[in-house]
């Protein structure tokens, strides 16, 4: 099938146009025979009545002199045999063909097919009665003529006909060609206009000018560019950023190195070794934060689909992990579980957005404070609520917090946990929520998952 938008639309307008005029074109022909037919039919009839006058009663027998008028009703230019018979009922031929085939009417006329001699004919009879004497005889008269004429007729009537509508369809292929050039016109400005800018230039397409059908798609194509647009810029401020990130410790990494080479105290050697190793496990800590963002954002939310994921494994197995950074920070850890919760989720994915949201709460919450993990069901909705004694967020902070790199305070991170959890939240079609904590004090963090429908 051909991608041409102007032979598609051509082809469209062709097909219920060819469905007409065959339509058309049948019942024309059917009414083109049916008046050929009737004018047949009308002239033998009247050949027949003229003949019909031309019997008469000749001492006692039926005699008939047909006059050539009644022949001359028949004559066709297209050169007609005509055939006639006039019979007694039940009795000889008075006049005519004697192969003639006989039909006696119940009513009188009678029209029919039949074959004279191997030609087939177009033949009316009528009963004429004839009295003489007291006697009473019926005569059947028959007149039938071949079928040349009215073939010709009816070709005469239905052929004008079709080439009137093979001239409309022609007309009409010839605008709908004409037409159609001249409204895609504005496609093919806008095609060329888009395609003369500069590359660096910001491209939106203007609606006004066309037609009010191809505006939503222009709209559409806008909105696209919009998106894109936005993606571009984050990804640029993001490898900037990441970039910026990564600088810091690797230029650390070789002072220390360079620091190292010149030192011949081998306990020098070893607490610059020291701080290298501590420099790497930075460095370390921040790629893998970066390939999880990476990973994150990357998921299609449209088309995500997971499997059934328990919450509260997860929750479980994230809270053992981090039990001893608690304790070493003299962080009391706590949680309450409901039942299993199922989502539809990455198992992976899930358990790095608690432990990011757990390792912040743990990290930002001084010794002897609490945080605690809450899993509770919610308007038909699976709530994880994480809360803090830490300094908390501020209500104009807590949207911000969310871009990497960004921080709320000097404490040591990458900056990339909450934006970690965002993407994945969004991936899983999940809600993330920051508000004070209890009495003001801290930050409470609520995902909600949608739970699986059973």
């Amino acid at each position: 099938m051909t991608n041409s938008l102007r032979l598609r639309l051509l082809l469209w307008l062709l097909l219920p146009m060819t469905v007409y005029v065959i339509a058309a074109g049948l019942i024309a022909h059917d009414n083109a025979a049916r008046t050929a037919r009737l004018l047949q039919d009308e002239a033998l009839l009247s050949s027949a009545r003229v003949m019909a006058g031309d019997i008469e009663w000749t001492n006692g027998y039926l005699h008939a002199e047909i006059s050539p008028s009644a022949i001359e009703i028949l004559s066709s230019p297209a050169g007609d045999h005509v055939y006639f018979s006039i019979r007694e009922v039940g009795g000889a031929t008075i006049a005519g063909t004697s192969d003639f085939p006989l039909r006696v009417p119940d009513e009188s006329p009678l029209w029919y097919d039949a074959t004279v001699s191997g030609h087939p004919i177009r033949a009316v009879s009528l009963i004429r009665p004839m009295y003489d004497a007291g006697a009473i005889k019926h005569v059947v008269v028959s007149v039938g003529r071949t079928l040349l004429q009215r073939d010709a007729t009816a070709a005469a009537l239905w052929q004008p006909q079709m080439l009137h509508f093979a001239g409309i369809v022609a007309i009409a292929v010839v605008l709908v060609c004409v037409g159609l050039t001249f409204e895609l016109r504005p496609l093919m400005r806008l095609a060329n206009d888009m395609l003369a800018r500069a590359p660096d230039a910001a491209v939106r397409v203007r609606a006004d000018p066309l037609r009010n059908e191809l505006r939503p798609i222009v709209s559409a194509f806008n909105q696209c560019l919009d998106i894109i647009e936005r993606k571009t810029a984050m990804q640029r401020r993001f490898i900037a950023d990441a970039a910026h990130q990564l600088r810091t410790p690797l230029t650390l990494l070789g002072t220390q190195l360079q620091y190292a080479r010149r030192q011949d105290d081998l306990t020098q050697i070893k607490e610059t070794l020291l701080a290298m190793h501590r420099s790497n496990l930075s460095l370390v800590a921040l790629t893998n934060q970066l390939l999880l963002l990476a990973q994150a954002e990357a998921a299609d939310y449209a088309d995500f689909q997971g499997v059934p994921v328990d919450l509260r494994a997860v929750a479980t197995g994230t809270i053992e992990q981090l039990a001893l950074l608690a304790q070493r920070r003299g962080v009391e850890l706590s949680a309450q579980l409901d039942e299993p919760a199922e989502v539809m989720g990455n198992e992976p994915l899930l358990s790095v957005l608690l432990f990011n949201l757990l390792d912040n709460a743990i990290r930002y919450t001084p010794s002897g404070g609490h945080v605690a993990l809450n899993l509770a069901a919610k308007d038909a909705r699976w709530v994880v609520t994480i809360t803090d004694e830490g300094p908390g967020i501020s209500a104009e902070l807590r949207e911000r917090v969310f871009e990497p790199f960004f921080r709320a305070s000097s404490e040591e991170g990458s900056g990339l946990g909450l934006s970690i959890v965002r993407e994945i939240a969004r991936a899983h079609l999940a809600e993330v929520t920051l508000e004070a904590g209890h009495g003001g004090r801290g930050l409470s963090v609520s995902v909600m998952f949608p739970a699986v429908q059973t």
